[in-house]
């Protein structure tokens, strides 16, 4: 039944879709599930922060760079179709790009609500992959507002009678919220300092709660962390090859030191048991179409 799966990715900013949870969705679309993408803005508060992309001409036309990095990084990953949510990158609190009324995070609630009900209706996931409340490590404003539409449009997309011209009700089965754990951070921070490498990873990280007790669910990723980094090296504007946090280990030591990667289970409308290592937990047989 993999080929009749389906899965929706909700990112904040094009980038996202490879730093969270790349590998998972490659994984899943090797084995048949159809995999869609809502990117929520178009990236446009963001810097330029690989030195070998910060030219004149890329500055001036940043946003358009910025989809055709998207575009590249979702056909690596696997994904079907990218959907824009159609706002502007909300830049951090107090910046300039805040107070825009386009952007994302000063949007009315509603509203976003709709454009996202109205995509799930439309592409009918089984399994919604997106942010959760604890976003304390990186609290930007779209990352947070990913979060706060999620659920209502979770909650509304089966309901005939929210948001009734937004297409056909459609439930999903399953929600999910990316995880950055912190056992994987220290396993890196170990293979770092066993090949003799500096380690990124400073006492800021070790700084951090643990939020690992909110894990349900680990994916195996082994075969897959390359396209990862792939993915990443396809937003050149964003990510600079020569930074560690990103690639002073080689795939192979990464994907060795932590081959999984890290959901909690928001909510689920089929019986699973915890700990899983499969979204899909529960929809193997009976899947609806």
């Amino acid at each position: 039944m993999t080929s009749d799966l389906r899965l929706l990715s909700v990112h904040a900013h094009p980038d996202d879709e490879a730093s969270k949870g790349a590998s998972t969705v490659a994984r899943y679309v090797a084995e048949g599930v159809t995999a869609t993408l809502v990117c929520c803005t178009g990236g446009e508060a963001g810097d330029i922060i690989n030195p070998a992309m910060d030219r004149p001409e890329v500055r001036a036309e940043l946003p358009a760079v910025r989809r055709r990095e998207l575009d590249a990084s979702a056909a690596i990953i696997g994904f079907s179709e990218v959907v824009m949510l159609g706002y502007r990158d909300s830049g951090m609190p107090d910046s300039p790009e805040n107070a825009d009324p386009r952007c994302f995070a000063r949007a009315p609630r509603n509203e976003a609500v709709e454009r996202l009900v109205q995509v799930i209706r439309r592409v009918r996931p089984h399994v919604i992959l997106t942010y959760g409340e604890e976003q304390s490590g990186y609290p930007h404003p779209d990352h947070l507002r990913v979060h706060d539409i999620s659920l209502p449009a979770w909650e509304a997309a089966g309901d005939p009678d929210a948001f009734p011209d937004a297409g056909e009700p459609w439930t999903p089965s399953k929600l999910y919220y990316s995880s950055w754990a912190r056992a994987r951070f220290l396993a890196l921070h170990e293979a770092f300092g066993t090949a003799g490498l500096e380690s990124p990873f400073d006492q800021k990280w070790f700084d951090r709660p643990s939020h690992d007790h909110l894990i349900t669910t680990r994916i195996d990723i082994r075969g897959f962390y390359p396209v990862r980094s792939a993915a990443l090296r396809a937003h050149a504007t964003q990510i600079d090859p020569a930074e560690r946090f990103w690639f002073g280990l080689p795939d192979d030591v990464i994907e060795a030191s932590y081959p999984w990667e890290d959901y909690q289970l928001a909510d689920a409308r089929v019986p699973t048991e915890l700990p899983e290592d499969d979204l899909f937990a529960g929809l193997r047989t009976g899947v609806a179409s």
